[in-house]
């Protein structure tokens, strides 16, 4: 079960669609879901910002530009203790319409070392949203264009296989983008 399946739940109770579930009402039924979905979820204060609308945009050629250049400077602030950067999400998926945010995965030997990688990631602007037991969430600041997010995981844990076996996937059939 996901978020969008309480929200359609929810909804369809007083004859909504998900989508017009109101931003209060999902955010209530978000912060008493997630740390039931994702054991160890908590989000640190002072981290909020005013929701950004979605945008389903068609593909954009200079979406895999755009990650190498958040992938140079993650590799360059977080130095030895990125294992790898990898380009993650719909926009990593050619042709495929998203909305234009990056989604960069960084993978790391022990996520509890937040030391070693939080203050690398949010020297860029990019702030730390939120944590669980199986990976980190960043963000851009409020106030800067919400054009990338950052998760950083533990290398070779399923959280990121499954991130990446989902993505190339989607960029070798065809098919299952529709």
């Amino acid at each position: 079960m996901t978020l969008i399946d309480l929200y359609r739940i929810a909804a369809e109770a007083r004859g909504l669609a998900a989508h017009e579930l109101p931003l209060a009402e999902r955010a209530a039924l978000r912060d008493r879901a997630l740390p039931v979905m994702w054991p160890g979820y908590q989000v640190p204060a002072g981290t909020e910002r005013a929701e950004d609308p979605v945008e389903i945009v068609a593909y954009d050629p200079a979406w895999p530009a755009r990650f190498q250049s958040w992938r140079g400077r993650l590799a360059g602030a977080l130095g030895e203790a990125a294992m790898r950067i990898q380009h993650v999400g719909s926009t990593a998926v050619p042709d495929l319409p998203a909305k234009p945010v990056i989604d960069v995965l960084v993978s790391v030997l022990d996520l509890d070392l937040e030391g070693s990688y939080v203050p690398a990631i949010e020297s860029l602007g990019i702030q730390f949203r939120s944590r669980d037991d199986l990976h980190r969430y960043f963000r851009p600041f409020s106030g800067l264009p919400r054009d990338v997010q950052v998760h950083v995981c533990v290398a070779g844990t399923n959280w990121e296989r499954r991130h990446l076996l989902f993505r190339d996937y989607l960029r070798t059939d065809e098919s299952a983008r529709d």
